[in-house]
């Protein structure tokens, strides 16, 4: 088991970045309070290779958003202000899941405390992202021959439209991603599979889902690896969120993302994605479940 962690969190970011950044640090801490020190192969990542992000990015964006020339409009959409420290972070997180990714190709199960990035897009920033950690990765795998099929299964509550536009046109790419029908972004993109569930959905709903989508994704795209973006802002407490999802219910959902990757003898990276529970302690202890299934079922 992996974990990719990274020195660059909000408390090194200038103060109106912090939010949602703090609950990496936090969830840093409780990994190692809990042992996994003992148990885990940690791995802090370097800035990821300009070659990567250009293989799926524009190079007129990555140019602009490395040299802080975004758009006003642009530094809105991202929900970021620019700046140098903001920009490294980034690339270090991007580096995260690809490692992550490398391992899961090698059928085993890696996690980055951060990452999730999907609704940054090919030319430009969206929701707290500037690059696509998902397809920057799956991208790698593909590149290298460590992959002939990836599968991208996004499950926070919000589409994964960065991923799902990134992807369309990339060979050996599939994308599911079950979401609040009625959440941001309110122009959804195309997936290969999107389920939009009602508000409100709970538990057994969600669950009896996920179960449909996750056997047609599996039959659809045979992959190789997973890619696995396990985003918490489907709870009930969550700010942002407009689902109704139970912490045991939240659990479940990753229990069974796990098990369907364990029963066709594919790998694992997970990002963790989204959360913005007003109790940041609501998010942390969600986020640790799923580690602690992951070392669960792979240890």
């Amino acid at each position: 088991m992996t974990i990719a962690h990274h020195p660059l969190y909000a408390h090194k970011l200038p103060e109106g970045h912090r939010f949602p950044m703090e609950k990496y640090d936090l969830l840093e801490g409780q990994l190692k309070r809990e042992g996994y020190d003992d148990h885990c192969h940690w791995v802090c990542p370097t800035p990821v290779a300009d070659e990567d992000i250009l293989r799926v990015h524009d190079v007129q964006y990555v140019h602009r958003l490395s040299q802080g020339n975004l758009t006003r409009k642009e530094e809105r959409a991202s929900g970021f202000k620019w700046s140098e420290m903001l920009i490294l972070r980034e690339k270090t997180i991007m580096e995260g899941t690809r490692l992550c990714a490398i391992e899961a190709a090698q059928r085993g199960v890696a996690l980055n405390i951060a990452g999730g990035t999907h609704h940054a897009f090919r030319n430009r920033p969206e929701g707290f992202c500037l690059l696509n950690d998902l397809v920057i990765s799956a991208a790698h795998l593909l590149h290298s021959n460590l992959s002939k099929q990836v599968l991208i299964v996004d499950l926070d509550v919000h589409q994964g439209n960065g991923t799902a536009a990134m992807s369309s046109d990339l060979h050996g790419i599939y994308t599911l991603s079950m979401h609040g029908e009625e959440n941001y972004p309110f122009h959804k993109e195309q997936s290969d599979l999107d389920i939009g569930l009602p508000t409100g959905t709970s538990d057994h709903g969600y669950l009896t889902a996920l179960d449909q989508a996750l056997a047609q994704a599996f039959s659809e795209a045979r992959p190789d690896v997973v890619l696995y973006q396990c985003g918490v802002d489907v709870l009930a407490t969550d700010k942002l969120g407009k689902l109704a999802l139970s912490p045991e219910g939240c659990a479940e959902r990753d229990r069974r993302v796990f098990t369907a990757c364990r029963q066709h003898n594919v790998g694992v990276a997970c990002s963790m994605g989204g959360g913005y529970s007003p109790a940041i302690n609501d998010i942390v202890s969600a986020h640790m479940t799923t580690f602690n299934l992951a070392r669960e079922l792979w240890t």
